[in-house]
């Protein structure tokens, strides 16, 4: 489909267009006095009993304006891509739009850590409630594997440190990987999650393109360059979870395509990545929801065997390692109570971490996905028959939606969602497809500048 025909799709199903304009600009102008609110409840409460157990509320971070060698290049960077991206991603030729999409959201993610100087970037991970703490406790990964769910709550011997514990031993068990290899401590940690969580754009166009929407993968290019989450994919490993679950969903509507080379091989590949998903972060079982969702838009279960097999390959390793992955997720339960998870409100934070939601997937993405929730009922209509482009950006747009309240209502994402999310709301930024073409630089500043003020106020870190 074409811009021009994906513009008619959408005026046709949203109505007057200069109408929808205004809505677009209501409904970011909502989303920002979301946040207002957010910020200005959040401290009353802290003022009040210090309950939410964050800095500056609702985001983990502390204020504290400041600049730093990243500035510079993260501020060019976002010009340069405001000024130019919406072009280049028009015109290049497909088999280079994931790599330079995915060269430049690492050199953004890169530019906004350095904003924070040489901490941003390399101490992060190196706090003693992250992983790399714990890599010498695996010199033997077997016996590590067999006692893990021994040390997850606070009164076992030698309990895990938050983060570790708070994680099936996946995530671990990577950074003990790159330690083997010679790439251990914080500045390789730091890299693994800048390049790698930075490829989750690549992975969302390739998604798209597999399932018939590439124009609309080719509009959301420059706003998944400059992604808001970029500030905390830079910081933390959840950017890291983020695309190894976007690459799988990748993986798996590849795989459903029609005319797709090595279907299976690609199906079972797609199925190990999601499998290993689930085994980084327990909340990622709600990635489920996007995959059937992926085989919904491409109108076909081809893939799901080989898939199954590839994630339950990935279940049966850990188990007969020593790790039962339910046993795990029971003694997480009872260790996130065991903090400040008990303490922190539910009443604020179940509707506070929209407000962070907001901020990673920034105010384009939220007036996106008002023209998602407009065309929704016609996507579902037309599923019988078929699922345009269009109808696949406002399914898998949805999708996330639905994970992400899951995730918000089920209690256990107390605060701290602007990186525990970021596998769902990276999924938000192709619903910037749906507005209008001559929109998109003003809506690209805005992203940017959202990033960069949060990045240049406050310090953001793990």
């Amino acid at each position: 489909m074409t811009s021009r025909g994906l513009q008619n799709h959408v005026r046709e199903a949203v109505g007057d267009e200069r109408a929808g304009r205004r809505l677009d600009v209501l409904t970011a102008v909502g989303a920002v006095l979301l946040v207002v609110l957010a910020v200005t409840v959040g401290r009353a409460i802290e003022r009040a009993d210090a309950s939410l157990y964050v800095g500056w509320p609702p985001l983990y971070a502390s204020w504290d304006p400041h600049s730093g060698p990243g500035s510079v290049p993260a501020l060019a960077l976002a010009a340069v891509v405001v000024a130019c991206g919406p072009s280049v991603a028009r015109i290049l030729p497909w088999r280079r739009l994931p790599l330079v999409v995915w060269a430049a959201a690492a050199l953004w993610t890169l530019s906004l850590a350095l904003v924070d100087g040489w901490r941003g970037f390399a101490q992060p991970l190196e706090s003693p409630y992250e992983y790399l703490g714990s890599v010498d406790r695996f010199a033997d990964v077997g016996a590590a594997l067999r006692g893990f769910t021994g040390h997850i709550l606070v009164g076992s011997p030698d309990n895990w440190p938050t983060h570790v514990a708070g994680h099936p031993p996946g995530a671990i068990l990577t950074f003990v990987a790159l330690d083997r290899v010679g790439l251990g401590g914080g500045v390789w940690a730091g890299l693994w999650c800048v390049v790698v969580g930075a490829s989750a754009a690549a992975a969302v166009l390739v998604a798209l393109r597999a399932l018939g929407a590439e124009e609309a993968a080719r509009r959301s290019a420059p706003f998944l360059v400059l992604f808001p989450g970029a500030v905390w994919i830079g910081s933390s490993a959840d950017g890291y979870f983020a695309a190894a679950a976007a690459w799988g969903l990748a993986l798996l509507a590849v795989a459903a395509a029609p005319g797709a080379r090595a279907p299976r091989a690609t199906a079972l590949t797609s199925g190990l990545l999601l499998g290993w998903t689930v085994y980084l972060s327990y909340g990622l079982v709600l990635v489920g929801i996007l995959a059937v969702t992926v085989l919904v838009c491409a109108r076909t279960v081809r893939p799901l065997p080989f898939a199954l097999a590839g994630a339950l390959a990935v279940a049966a390793a850990f188990t007969a390692a020593g790790f039962w992955w339910w046993e795990g997720y029971h003694l997480l339960v009872e260790r996130y109570y065991q903090g400040v998870a008990a303490v922190r409100p539910y009443g604020y934070w179940v509707w506070a971490n929209l407000a962070n939601a907001l901020i990673v997937a920034g105010a384009a993405s939220a007036a996106g996905a008002r023209r998602v929730l407009a065309l929704l009922p016609g996507a579902v209509r037309a599923l019988p028959t078929a699922v345009p482009g269009t109808g696949a950006v406002v399914l898998l747009v949805t999708a996330a939606l639905c994970a992400t309240a899951v995730a918000d209502l089920s209690g256990m994402s107390k605060g701290e969602t602007e990186r525990i999310w970021l596998p769902f709301l990276v999924w938000f930024v192709p619903a910037v497809a749906l507005l209008p073409s001559r929109d998109h630089r003003a809506w690209l500043a805005l992203q940017a500048s959202a990033a960069l003020l949060v990045n240049h106020v406050l310090r953001t870190g793990w």
